[in-house]
């Protein structure tokens, strides 16, 4: 996997973005368990400014005759170059957005076609978003992952197809807006759009439709629409084809799809005593919830199984949340759409990155921030865009959170106007705990061990965006057998119903540090051993599903995984390596690894 001695990604470094497939190849990799963790059967580092290689062969899935092959990435950490039978089709730059490419032109007539990535990350060794990933894991600060940690798949479509659809509710107008962006769409092209009641019995009842041409607006009215909320998570269905006028009025289908829709909105208002609050669906809501940092104690940045994903969501709810505040992380589409169907409010952070500004929590350094190089800068406002772009249909992401305290915070007013701009649907947070700008919706204070009730002003409302830090490091029961990191020592269920007193006391939105125990941190409310025990099914397949997630993989419901599940040889890509740091770790990793012939 790893060719030691290249030089890591540069902008402007054409050399490192050219794929130099090695010569030989050392070993299997089980995708999409970054080569760090346990379950990709490697457990090995990537040495500084080394380049990790991919190889797998495919065969090429039924096609129209005029048809095009679409090849995705959920996530490549960070940057990616990809080739098929020798030739390059594309390369991406970030670490949490989705890609595709597309390889048709590259394709053999017949026989295996051949698959090669190689990819590039410098963690903390360069400006790039990176969340908590180090290359010196240590206190706070986690193990990285380099190279692809989501799903990898291939997607026949047609000459005619729907690349993406947006969805925006109008809760106020009662009404749903909606647009489509067509690959060899014309004017003779239409897209209907249909929605759905999705109670049950009523499955089949039509609510309303409307018509659209590629990238133009449509609109559905819903009257006396059913609200989203924690409390009754509704998702009307949602219908979407692609057509074309023919002769003799006929019409011909090329493409469709099936997706859901949210009836919610989320505002900051007074409430009746003149108090900024944030409200949701025009009402005073208080927001509790975790600070979810999403890595696992065998995968690292990749949950074992999908299964893993919603148990997560599930055990929050039962402790009494109704909000995660995503941390320096962005996760797979399926973690959001289990967030939509169970009703799960998310407060969507930028993963960190650059270097750090003058920062204390008690607001020494409010309105002051660090100046980034043009490079960081451009690169910081691409990945942003890109990852709004992917996420911004889920109608449980109800802020968005540019920065977290100090960490490459830059440029904060801008950003912040920007990303109002850009979704005006959505709160943002110009820098949880962070240096204060007066802009956007939240004023955000952090306290360590806390808690604290920050005043809301005149026009933002006021949050506690983390505070705890206390942990309880129990023998047999964490990631490590020693030297955790953690706060004082408290008893945990009894703690949990103090912060939501005293949170609901103040009537402030709370985040508590943490979901589960990270790494050394021993500050959850789940010890990671147990979170690692309660889900002991086998990583057979993390593909989206068809329709579900709002993200087909495949018109027809052909869609195949690259590699797909962990039963044979087929599903391994071969790597090389020429050796590193050996992570060593145990439990159900190793059955795992050894059922999939990795061990």
């Amino acid at each position: 996997i790893v060719e030691s001695g290249t030089r890591g990604p540069r902008v402007g470094d054409s050399d490192a973005r050219e794929p130099r497939a090695p010569q030989s190849w050392d070993g299997k990799i089980l995708v999409p368990f970054p080569i760090e963790s346990a379950l990709s059967g490697v457990m090995k580092r990537v040495p500084d400014n080394g380049k990790l290689w991919y190889r797998r062969s495919f065969a090429t899935p039924e096609m129209a005759k005029d048809g095009r092959l679409l090849l995705h990435f959920g996530a490549s950490d960070w940057e990616t170059v990809v080739s098929v039978n020798g030739q390059k089709v594309g390369e991406h730059r970030g670490g949490y957005d989705p890609f595709s490419f597309d390889i048709t032109d590259t394709l053999k007539p017949s026989g295996e076609q051949e698959l090669v990535v190689a990819v590039s990350d410098p963690t903390d060794g360069s400006f790039q978003p990176r969340g908590k990933q180090v290359r010196n894991p240590h206190g706070i600060w986690y193990t990285p992952t380099t190279g692809i940690w989501q799903t990898v798949w291939l997607e026949p479509v047609r000459k005619v197809s729907i690349r993406s659809i947006q969805i925006v509710p109008d809760m106020d107008a009662g009404a749903v807006r909606f647009r489509a962006e067509c690959i060899g769409a014309n004017d003779r092209h239409q897209v209907q759009w249909i929605i759905y009641d999705n109670t049950p019995g009523l499955e089949t009842n039509l609510v309303g439709s409307s018509i659209s041409r590629s990238g133009e607006e449509a609109m559905v009215q819903i009257r006396s629409a059913k609200t989203w909320s924690p409390d009754s998570p509704f998702l009307y269905t949602l219908a979407v084809s692609l057509s074309e006028q023919v002769g003799g009025g006929q019409m011909q289908y090329h493409d469709s799809l099936t997706s859901y829709v949210a009836m919610r909105k989320i505002s900051v208002a007074k409430d009746t005593s003149g108090v900024m609050r944030i409200m949701l669906n025009n009402q005073p809501l208080f927001q509790y919830g975790p600070l979810d940092q999403g890595f696992w104690p065998d995968g690292l940045y990749t949950a074992p199984t999908d299964e893993a994903l919603k148990y997560d969501i599930e055990q929050t709810k039962k402790l009494g949340f109704n909000m995660i505040r995503k941390h320096v992380k962005v996760e797979p589409d399926r973690w959001y759409y289990h967030c939509d169907k169970l009703g799960m409010l998310v407060w969507q952070d930028m993963p960190s990155g650059d270097r750090n500004a003058p920062w204390d929590p008690f607001g020494k350094h409010d309105n002051t921030e660090l100046t980034r190089s043009p490079e960081s800068s451009d690169n910081y406002n691409r990945e942003w865009k890109a990852i709004i772009d992917s996420l911004r249909n889920h109608p449980s992401i109800v802020m968005w959170v540019p920065f977290n305290e100090g960490w490459g915070q830059a440029n904060t007013v801008a950003v912040t106007k920007w990303t109002k701009e850009y979704d005006p649907t959505r709160l943002v947070n110009c820098a949880s705990g962070g240096n204060d700008f007066p802009v956007g919706d939240v004023i955000d204070v952090h306290r360590y061990p806390g808690p604290f009730a920050p005043k809301p002003t005149s026009d933002r409302a006021a949050v506690l965006g983390e505070f705890g830090g206390l942990g309880l490091p129990l023998e047999g029961h964490t990631w490590q057998g020693k030297d955790n990191w953690g706060g004082e020592r408290q008893l945990g269920l009894s703690l949990v119903h103090e912060e939501r007193r005293f949170a609901e006391s103040v009537r402030r939105p709370t985040v508590v540090a943490a979901t589960d125990d990270r790494s050394r941190s021993q500050r959850g409310r789940v010890h990671a051993n147990d979170r690692r025990r309660n889900r002991s099914q086998r990583p057979d397949d993390l593909r989206p599903s068809r329709f579900e997630d709002g993200r087909r993989c495949d018109r027809e419901g052909r869609s195949q995984a690259v590699p797909a599940a962990a039963k044979s040889d087929d599903a391994r890509a071969d790597v090389r390596t020429n050796g590193s740091d050996v992570a060593i770790h145990d439990g159900q990793a190793s059955r795992w690894l050894a059922e999939a012939g990795l061990r």
